[in-house]
């Protein structure tokens, strides 16, 4: 039996340490580093008395092309291992096909469906990412450790050292005391749980306008002010690459297969547009030349003024304080011109954005040109009330060409010169329900603005925002070629990326 769970910001009793390492030794003698199990993992299965069918998995899919290829591998994976323990395999499911509602990949509107269709045959939901690899008879049993009737949220703790602004400023006084999911090593609900957040999710309309970080407001949305339950850490929940030896006793780890993405895209298949305005030319845009800018073949600098040092190109838009709406659909009018090189890829970043290119290539190796991909950190607006998502500007926006021509031939268009223009193109990859892809290894805020334990595992493709940092220290710690040898590499040896 597990230990009651301890309050937030404390440990477990040592007595369920012991415990659980017992257990541990007990589940998986006889089978190290096997990917699917024999007849004593069989027994493990039944004589913990879990029936795999008690088992929702789903696999928080996306709908590009990639992604789905990504998903269907890991439920086949999945289906495999089942088949070779039980007769009757659990239900495996992809998110992206459960509804049309665009806010389903923000899990809280999906609960009632989620209730309904398994609240009476079912013991937990279990949430994987596409990277997360699972072995079964191990996940099984630790799941039967816990009371199947109570509600549980259970996952590998991450927790923030300082407060910050994609939280909110949550917890401000002490902000390690709330304790979220790393998502990448899977999270699980008890079904009593789901049955009683789905009917909430009813009675209640969400609230949050914005949805900035999930595995953050998921975890607020289940506490509820302290009458919802606390995340339990679960140690065998891991983000080990799966061939490590720290993952002997872990239930899920990371997947490092080669991906299939063939070659990185080459320097001339990219055009990246920075914007800026005259008051940052010597402030901001100095860091981009110390910086990324030499891995760049194709680049322009779109200000208000056009200074011929740097050089700068003035579009003919004046600079605005905020939302820069009518400069970007400026840039995208630009790129399919032919004032500029004919390119497959368009990336759009602030000045105060720090991104490593040689990463972006190795990602973009992924993604087919010819579809209309829109990639990058992606958030959502309304999500739960018809709403939409959108790419985050700051940390940097990708658009395939066709993503691109689509968009200008719809006759989307700014409200005004100072509209959020990652928005307002939120709205019209909705109307023409082109997806939004996401990808972690963007980001909107500076590193320190995100859990260390989420980063350990990352191999980042770029971070925003100056302020309070040292731009160019942050980029050779956190984004210079040699971070972590070679970072294309690590790109290409693990499925880990975060796609």
């Amino acid at each position: 039996m597990r230990c009651v769970s301890p309050p937030v910001g404390h440990r477990a009793a040592g007595c369920c340490l012991v415990l659980l390492s017992f257990f541990h030794i007990n589940i998986i003698a006889g089978s190290p580093g096997k990917s699917f199990q024999g007849q004593d993992d069989i027994h493990v299965i039944r004589s913990n008395r879990l029936d795999l069918r008690e088992i929702v998995f789903i696999i928080q899919s996306q709908s590009n092309t990639f992604h789905v290829r990504q998903a269907e591998r890991q439920k086949a994976d999945l289906l495999k291992q089942a088949h070779s323990l039980v007769e009757e395999p659990p239900v495996v499911l992809l998110l992206h096909t459960l509804s049309h509602n665009e806010g389903d990949w923000s899990i809280l509107p999906l609960l009632p469906h989620l209730s309904q269709s398994f609240g009476k045959n079912s013991s937990w939901i279990v949430f994987l990412e596409e990277e997360t690899d699972v072995k079964m008879n191990t996940l099984a049993g630790v799941l039967a450790t816990f009371d199947r009737n109570k509600e549980w949220f259970l996952g590998k703790h991450l927790h923030d050292e300082d407060s910050t602004i994609i939280h909110h400023y949550a917890f401000a006084e002490n902000p390690s005391i709330f304790k979220y999911p790393d998502f990448s090593a899977g999270w699980a609900l008890s079904i009593p749980l789901v049955v009683r957040l789905g009917n909430k999710v009813k009675q209640e309309p969400l609230k949050s306008d914005f949805t900035i970080d999930l595995k953050h407001e998921v975890a607020l949305y289940i506490w509820d002010n302290g009458k919802g339950p606390n995340l339990t850490a679960v140690p065998e929940l891991c983000t080990e690459p799966k061939d490590s030896p720290q993952a002997l006793l872990c239930a899920t780890t990371l997947s490092n297969h080669p991906t299939q993405c063939g070659k990185p895209v080459n320097k001339d298949d990219i055009f990246v547009a920075v914007k800026t305005c005259k008051k940052f030319h010597t402030e901001r845009v100095p860091v981009i030349k110390k910086t990324w800018e030499k891995e760049a073949l194709y680049l322009e600098y779109y200000s208000d003024y056009a200074d011929p040092s740097i050089p700068t190109i003035n579009l003919g838009v004046p600079n605005t304080e905020r939302g820069h709406c009518g400069k970007t659909f400026a840039i995208l009018q630009r790129f399919l011109s032919s004032a500029v090189p004919d390119t497959k890829w368009l990336v759009i970043v602030d000045d105060d954005t720090l991104i490593n290119l040689p990463r972006l290539r190795a990602l973009l190796g992924c993604y087919d040109p010819s579809e209309p991909v829109c990639l990058g950190e992606r958030y959502g607006y309304g999500l739960s009330q018809g709403g939409y998502s959108y790419i985050t500007g700051g940390g940097g926006m990708v658009f395939s060409r066709e993503a691109v021509l689509q968009l200008l031939d719809s006759g989307c268009k700014c409200y005004s010169n100072d509209a959020p223009d990652d928005m307002v193109l939120g709205m019209c990859l909705n109307a023409l329900n082109l997806p939004v892809t996401h990808s972690p290894l963007f980001h909107q805020a500076r590193p320190e603005d995100y859990s260390k334990d989420f980063l350990a595992h990352q191999v980042p493709i770029s971070f925003h925002k100056h302020w309070n940092i040292d731009p160019v220290a942050v980029f050779n710690k956190w984004l210079k070629e040699d971070f972590r040898s070679n970072a294309s590499d690590g790109l290409n040896k693990r499925t880990k990326t975060e796609l």
